[in-house]
């Protein structure tokens, strides 16, 4: 096949029968028509057609800064023409109201943006160029919500949308075939504003919002929250904090990026009571945080001499810990540029101590920073604008580097070696299918002149350009099912522990593993059994145990395996008495909590509701270990 490229008198000759992704970064591939002010650059690839989808912002279509969108085949093929499909139905301001795209589940893709006459809109265009809603698409969350809409897809065709007034939030998720589900408002009855909402899709295609809570004026008080809701609008999990108030510009923002297990990731970055530094904050798939300190985890130490500024995120689909890439620059001046990496965990741990420089500037700018996971874990790779000059800080080449999961260098690469002013993507594809693609507008040449366009790159795992062969997929580890567990006492022998049974995957495991957890000492021990077993009784001491299970092969160990009800676990209280000569505890002698921690009491009257482990003897002056509910009203 031909390259897609041919430059001739500063025009683009252009064909859409014989084109594919070039592995030369003197050329790169030629996308669409645009305007040397494009900007607003959005991608996506659909992970079932293999397509992916780009929207950019121009004053081109005579209709205000408007959004066109084009689609590109696996092989970077544009499908739309040289122009793209400009949405042309609405009349658009003359800056940016805030626009998103999204890509849908049934090959489609959806743009949603905010329109000079105040509301909010989600249009649908099929992969063959149709309007699945017709040309203006509907108009979202009842006429309200004019400003910085957000859309993610659902996983059933449909998306979720999110605007606000200044005041308020909308939430609204749209059915595939255009219908309107109830929309949420979510405002706070205190007088401050919640603003600036991002979107992470949980499970069950539910959603979590995280937002913003601010106070009146530019440089004011921000708190950020998070709250999980159904596609029907009801709510499912209550609003938490996440963010404790910070005093800062208005206009610096926060991410979120979903973290692989139902919750997501919040950074931001801000100043707090030292220098700009970027925080991470983490819920998990029922809304609650995971790290305590409501500060959040810098990515760097914090000091008086520098910023920590700009970060973009991904998050490994292994450990699920975010990794960040993000700019150091000094603060007196603000001339020089570092860039790093640093990973941390769910719970808040900073894996990578100060984090790792991947690249050291000098006093040149950089920027069009994105980093994204290998599709199967095992490393990632970060591309960026390398700036070639003090002076003229859009000029720049694009280049990308690979890591393994310890942050050790696996390869660079230079996507583009021409040096024209450039306008970078918010936002790559990530790895899918083996290739990542990131986008850019060339505003000029070295020289000062040209018309813009619209260029790509695709590059792989190995930091290839070009054809790539997909990765392998790992074989799926699968996990047992049906797991249940029972107290038992046999009466003849006196014996008595904890039967457990499950049923097998659907794959043969090399074993299983069961791991069996004392709720007073939090010990665990982990107990190897046959493959060809799927019950097994474990003989313990009084107590009481938590059980997990998973299923073992030569490739990994699967998820733990969950009972009849979707727990991951079980709890059993092991008495040493017969089920029918149960006794209540007479005497208290201690009160542990969940976590296994001693309390200082023995009064079950000075306890907050909850669930706690008693302790004490019976009427016969037996030991009992008693798992209690304690409710006070």
């Amino acid at each position: 096949m031909k390259k897609l490229i041919l430059l001739f008198a500063g025009l683009f000759v252009f064909t859409t029968l014989h084109a594919q992704w070039v592995n030369d970064p003197t050329q790169n591939t030629y996308i669409a028509n645009s305007t040397a002010d494009a900007g607003e650059i959005y991608l996506a690839t659909n992970t079932i057609t293999g397509d992916t989808y780009l929207q950019w912002c121009s004053f081109a279509g005579g209709n205000g800064w408007s959004p066109t969108l084009q689609r590109l085949n696996s092989e970077g093929v544009p499908q739309w023409g040289e122009n793209g499909i400009h949405i042309a139905g609405h009349e658009f301001s003359s800056m940016s109201e805030g626009v998103a795209m999204a890509t849908t589940t049934d090959g489609g893709v959806v743009s949603c943006f905010a329109t000079y006459d105040g509301f909010s809109y989600a249009v649908k265009i099929n992969a063959d160029g149709s309007y699945a809603w017709g040309e203006e698409g509907v108009v979202l969350f009842d006429s309200l919500g004019f400003s910085r809409t957000q859309c993610i897809a659902g996983n059933d065709g449909g998306v979720w949308t999110l605007g606000f007034d200044y005041s308020r939030l909308f939430l609204q998720y749209v059915n595939a075939d255009g219908t309107l589900n109830p929309y949420v408002t979510i405002e706070d009855n205190g007088g401050q504003r919640c603003m600036y909402g991002q979107l992470t899709l949980g499970n069950d295609n539910r959603v979590f919002v995280t937002y913003e809570k601010c106070g009146n004026g530019f440089y004011t008080d921000k708190e950020i929250y998070v709250a999980g809701y159904n596609p029907d609008g009801t709510q499912f999990s209550p609003e938490t904090l996440l963010m404790s108030s910070q005093s800062f510009q208005v206009t610096y923002l926060h991410y979120a990026i979903s973290d692989g297990m139902g919750g997501g990731y919040v950074y931001i970055w801000h100043p707090a009571s030292y220098n700009f530094n970027v925080y991470v904050f983490h819920f998990n798939q029922n809304g609650a945080s995971t790290i305590m300190d409501t500060n959040g985890v810098p990515v760097h130490s914090p000091d008086n001499n520098n910023l920590y500024i700009s970060a973009s995120a991904t998050v490994d689909p292994d450990s699920n810990d975010i990794i960040l890439f993000y700019e150091q620059t000094d603060d007196y001046s603000q001339s020089q540029c570092k860039l790093y990496i640093n990973r941390i965990t769910p719970e808040g741990e900073r894996v990578w101590d100060d984090g790792i420089l991947v690249l050291d500037n000098g006093s040149v700018p950089c920027g069009g920073y994105n980093i994204d996971a290998f599709e199967y874990g095992g490393g990632f790779a970060i591309s960026y604008f390398k700036g070639i000059s003090q002076t003229s800080g859009s000029q720049a080449t694009v280049e990308a580097q690979g890591f393994d999961m310890d942050g050790n260098t696996l390869w660079e690469t230079q996507l583009c070696s021409n040096t024209y002013s450039k306008t970078g993507c918010e936002y790559t594809t990530g790895f899918h299918n083996g290739q990542n693609i990131i986008a850019w507008v060339n505003s000029t040449d070295a020289v000062g002149s040209g018309s813009g366009g619209l260029y790509g790159q695709n590059f792989g795992e190995k930091g290839e350009m070009g054809e790539i062969t997909p990765p392998t997929p790992p074989t799926p580890c699968y996990a047992p099912t049906n797991f249940q567990c029972q107290y038992v006492f046999d009466t003849n022998t006196q014996q008595f522990g904890a039967q457990l049974s499950w049923d097998a995957p659907r794959g043969l495991p090399i074993r299983y593993n069961l791991y069996r957890q004392n709720l007073i000492t939090q010990a665990t021990v982990i107990i190897e059994v046959a493959p060809d077993v799927l019950s097994y009784f474990d003989a313990t001491d009084i107590g009481d145990f938590k059980y997990q299970l998973t299923a073992v092969y030569e490739n990994g160990e699967s998820d733990f395996a969950l009972t009849p009800t979707g727990e991951n676990y079980v709890f059993v209280e092991v008495t040493g008495i017969p089920e029918n000569e149960k006794q209540s505890i007479v005497t208290i002698l201690k009160i542990y909590n969940l976590k296994g921690q001693l309390l200082n009491t023995t009064d079950l009257e000075s306890l907050h509701d909850g669930v706690y482990i008693i302790q004490g003897l019976n009427e016969n002056g037996k030991l009992i270990n008693k798992k209690t509910l304690i409710s006070q009203q």
